[in-house]
């Protein structure tokens, strides 16, 4: 494979390797839509799961909807409409309806960015709120689940008399999958809540493709049933970002359906383990829109690669790094073991934890990366900078083996190499 080319941002960046190099593509399977999408969610939400039912909703009551905000790419222009349709039939009206932009811990969304969330009709129309973890007199203590995180939600959030989440079904990192509760319990508690259910990714099952034995993913659950959450509206899309498949009901069920079909599309054959070299793409924006969320391919990307092996991260992150604290946290570090001594010092919190995540891999292999972020501001971050993805190829293949296994992984960040995982539910 002398030539090739990746996802970059909008567009595409394009390297080269050895002739004689033989190289595999990981790719999730070709899934080809065999349905309207429309009609596949308008039939969702007709037909829902588990213990919800649309009987027992009142047009008298208030309705909470929560969205995820621009850095993921769930196809709203479909989901939304066919969602305000249904409670519209019912008899609500626009002023019962509010949306809430799920941010986590990412910065509040600003008004001028709501159309890129949502069609021009509904954001005149309904009122929008982005969520803001750190407005402590706009949360509401719900206690501890199980785990003993403390969950604050969004209080306007909470009081709504319906709650319902619009999101999608994807491999996750650390939290096995995206999805169901999450939006919600992520996506609009506290930042107390957040910083201690993240700070349960250090464990050995949490991470992509685990999530009945995910201790990360369990709490989200809990959280989940604490809030009161009625229904979650969820998709799996592939890789062109079409909707295969449309779930709609009661938070759990919808993950209980979700996940395995979510798996079909996203997982792949893998030949080897122990790659030397995997050169990896989260697949473009908004997947690479900053380093924060393209560090989440990396975890992919590193699970098939040999210790003392490479990984080449190309991701345009055009946004920049995507966290201030994160950053800030990594200011004077000079080595990855300062990274961990000044954890343990601190203890754990989002965005910091950024810093754990990229050191972990560092502590076994060598990481490059491709971005249009500048050289120093990588270099600060114990990065390895490169120019182009043409220098970075060369300067991974400087020392490899004889008989060197490569792979390329142009979708990362949607693409399981193929493990055994066994409790998907």
């Amino acid at each position: 494979m002398p030539c090739f080319s990746l996802p970059y941002g909008n567009s595409v960046i394009s390297g080269s390797l050895p002739d004689s190099i033989a190289v595999d593509t990981l790719l999730p399977p070709i899934s080809s839509i065999v349905c309207d999408e429309e009609l596949l969610v308008q039939d969702a939400i007709t037909h829902p799961i588990g213990t919800f039912s649309w009987k027992n909703v009142s047009p008298a009551g208030s309705v909470a909807i929560a969205i995820n905000d621009k850095t993921r790419p769930v196809p709203n222009s479909i989901l939304v409409p066919a969602l305000l349709g249904k409670l519209d039939q019912i008899g609500f009206t626009p002023d019962q309806i509010t949306f809430f932009i799920a941010t986590g811990t990412h910065t509040p969304m600003k008004k001028e960015e709501f159309g890129l969330l949502l069609p021009e009709n509904i954001e005149k129309n309904y009122k929008i709120v982005s969520h803001d973890c750190d407005n402590e007199q706009n949360l509401t203590y719900l206690g501890e689940t199980k785990r003993k995180t403390p969950v604050y939600i969004n209080s306007s959030f909470y009081k709504s008399d319906y709650k319902f989440l619009i999101g999608n079904i994807e491999p996750h990192h650390f939290m096995g999958y995206s999805g169901g509760a999450k939006t919600a319990s992520i996506g609009l508690t506290g930042r107390q809540t957040i910083n201690k259910n993240h700070a349960m990714l250090v464990e050995p099952e949490s991470t992509f493709g685990v999530y009945g034995k995910n201790p990360t993913r369990q709490d989200v659950e809990e959280i989940g049933d604490l809030i009161k959450v009625d229904a979650a509206l969820n998709v799996v899309m592939n890789s062109s970002r079409q909707i295969m498949h449309a779930v709609f009901g009661s938070i759990r069920e919808v993950m209980s359906v979700g996940i395995p079909l979510s798996r079909k599309i996203c997982q792949t054959n893998v030949t080897h383990s122990n790659y030397d070299l995997v050169i990896a793409s989260p697949g473009g924006y908004p997947k690479d829109i900053n380093l924060y969320q393209s560090q989440k391919a990396l975890s992919h990307a590193a699970s098939i690669t040999r210790d003392g092996g490479c990984v080449i991260l190309v991701a345009e992150c055009k946004e920049g790094v995507g966290s201030n604290s994160y950053e800030a946290f990594m200011e004077g570090i000079k080595s990855i073991d300062a990274v961990f001594s000044k954890l343990q010092q601190e203890g754990f919190k989002v965005g910091p934890h950024k810093a754990l995540q990229f050191a972990r891999e560092q502590r076994r292999i060598r990481i490059i990366v491709v971005s249009s972020l500048d050289a120093d501001r990588l270099s600060r971050l114990l990065l390895e900078p490169s120019a182009s993805l043409e220098d970075a190829c060369k300067i991974a293949c400087t020392n490899l083996p004889k008989n060197a296994k490569i792979a390329i992984m142009p979708k990362a960040t949607n693409t399981i190499p193929s493990l055994e995982i066994n409790d998907i539910v």
